[in-house]
């Protein structure tokens, strides 16, 4: 299997593909596979690119909580739950959540319930709330949250 390109053009790629934005290990491990790397050159990239600062699992953590929560509004669970698919470890995960406020969450949540319980337009009260709650809890918001603020709605319908 020959490789598409020498290790230094390899490892320059990777440079520009993580200064374009913040990568998570995995990404650029596979891109590096996609460049037919071997291991052992795969294995030289990532350790320069981490000396180098342009791969930082930590900073990437944060980086895709914050990001998937302010744009994509995008709870915890939800959140946790994907870095945990791109292999990030426990430590930086909780780093991550711990930088997306309690103030700035709870925020979230109820804006984005309250537009998703005035957009639902279901005459049936079991169906709505079935929608409603699928909907918040597909999200990653703690479903005590999301119980608690389907009655509360109900209630303020009535």
């Amino acid at each position: 299997m020959k490789s598409d390109c020498t290790p230094k053009e390899a490892l320059q790629k990777l440079e520009h593909f993580c200064a374009y934005q913040e990568r998570c290990h995995d990404e650029v491990v596979s891109k590096l596979y996609s460049l037919k790397m071997t291991s052992d050159e795969i294995d030289s990239i990532v350790v320069q690119l981490i000396t180098d600062n342009f791969l930082n699992e930590t900073r990437f953590a944060c980086s895709f909580a914050q990001g998937k929560h302010r744009i994509k509004q995008w709870g915890k669970i939800r959140i946790v739950n994907e870095l945990k698919a791109r292999h990030i470890t426990s430590t930086n995960i909780n780093l991550a959540l711990a930088g997306i406020s309690s103030d700035e969450y709870q925020d979230t949540f109820e804006k984005l319930a309250q537009k998703c319980w005035d957009n639902l337009h279901e005459t049936n009260q079991l169906k709505k709330r079935k929608k409603f709650c699928d909907y918040i809890l597909r999200r990653g918001f703690e479903s005590n949250m999301v119980y608690e603020k389907v009655k509360e709605l109900e209630t303020n319908a009535k």
